[in-house]
Order: C-alpha cells, then structure tokens, then sequence
C-alpha cells in the first residue's frame, strides 16, 4: 500500500504544489507522495487538471480517486497520455474554478442542512448545482422559505473550519451525524469534523470554503418527491 500526504485536507486553497511520482497501478494511474487533488468521496467528484512534467510538458488528469485505502490517492491520466516514471519530480495544477465552484456548493449544502434540520438520505456536490436528500415526515417548508433562510446563513459570513475528533468521540456524539444511511469513514483512530461558525458541525472529509460568504447567492432550484417521506432539495448558484 502507498501513502499519499493529503494536502487537499489540510489547505482546500492550494491549486499547485510540487510532488514525486511514487507509482503507477496496474491500471495507469498516477501515485504521488503528496497531493493537491481531492478523490472522489462524500458526494464530491474528483479532481481534474494537469501534472506538469520537468520538460514543460502537461498530463491531463481526468478524474482522482482513491486507491485501496483511503490514504493512497490516485489521479486517472486522460486516455493515450504518457505516463511519468518512479521517482520523477512534478508539478500539479488543478481546475480551480471547477474545484472553487465544488467548495462553494459544498458549503451551502451544509448550510442546506441547518436551514432544513431533518435527517439526509443522500446527496451530490456539482460544480453548477447540489442536492441533498431528506427524510421529511410531515409539511415540507416553502421553497422560497428555504431560499431565503439559506441566503441569509451564507450572508451572516460565518468562519469555515476543520477539527479531528477519536472515533471514540464520535460514537459517543452520535447527534453529529446527520446522514441516515452512510457513516463516516471511521477505523484510523479518527473523523474530521467541518465547523460553521456556533450553527453547524459535522463530520466531513471534502473540500470547504473559509467563509459563508464566499459561497454567493444560492436559489433552491428544485424539491422533487422521491418516496414516501424522501424530498430532494437542489441548490444552484443564483
């Protein structure tokens, strides 16, 4: 198994770093000792960008996932690229605008959950557009009611901030889990937590914005009827 530092976890604002190239799978894929690209996970699709060789020349990433274990990352190489040898030096680019859009939508699906403070089913992160699932029983709240309590969350500026909790701590706190059908990734000892402000915390391995602000104005697009209590909630830029 190959380890990769995850330097998307620790700095979601990083859109180039320098790192080596530790592998490549039996399928191509590209392992590096540290990384800026986020996996696939959570509802948040992968990375895409470019690896820059020492030559100048560029390896389209088309998507990153994990490998097998969630501390090996692996970015996909577009079909017909080259591919770069052990031990060579690389420098990683990312799409930012499509990664800034993931981390603003991504926010505001936290933010979802506060202005909608009913159980989650399920949910998708987009660089246009995000939905979360909830398990209603009962009236479901207008949609403008809905837009205008998200607009006016994201508004407030309310700081963006990641903690770590023992897997200890979170089986004792299970009120922070607020998705019905999908736990955690727990068994490394530890869970990352997503702090808004005093009005939000949960666990939450993706890629986030430093300010609610910096999210903009959002429109809920949509509420579709999905089951007997389960209501899809799409939010877009406005």
């Amino acid at each position: 198994m190959t380890e990769t530092t995850l330097l998307f976890r620790d700095d979601a604002y990083l859109s180039t770093a320098e790192a080596r190239v530790i592998g490549v799978n039996d399928r191509g894929g590209i392992l590096l000792d540290r990384s800026i690209f986020y996996a696939t996970g959570g509802g948040q699709p992968g990375d895409t960008g470019t690896l820059e060789r020492e030559d100048g020349s560029m390896i389209q990433i088309a998507t990153t996932v994990y490998g097998d274990s969630k501390s090996e990352i692996v970015h996909v190489p577009a079909e017909g690229s080259a591919l770069p040898a052990p031990g060579e030096t690389l420098v990683q680019h990312i799409d930012w605008t499509t990664r800034h859009r993931h981390m603003r939508i991504h926010t505001g699906l936290h933010l979802l959950t506060v202005a909608l403070p009913f159980p989650v089913s399920g949910g998708r992160v987009g660089a246009d557009e995000g939905h979360l699932d909830f398990d209603i029983d009962g009236a479901v709240p207008a949609k403008e009611a809905i837009e205008e309590r998200l607009n006016a969350l994201a508004a407030a500026d309310h700081p963006v901030s990641t903690e770590w909790i023992t897997d200890e701590e979170l089986l004792a706190n299970p009120g922070l889990v607020k998705t019905m059908s999908v736990m955690p990734p727990m068994g490394s000892g530890r869970v990352r937590l997503v702090r808004i402000g005093d009005i939000d915390l949960q666990p939450c391995g993706g890629t986030h914005v430093q300010s609610t602000a910096e999210i903009g104005p959002l429109v809920v697009a949509k509420i579709e009827n999905k089951g007997k209590q389960n209501r899809r909630v799409r939010i877009r830029f406005a």
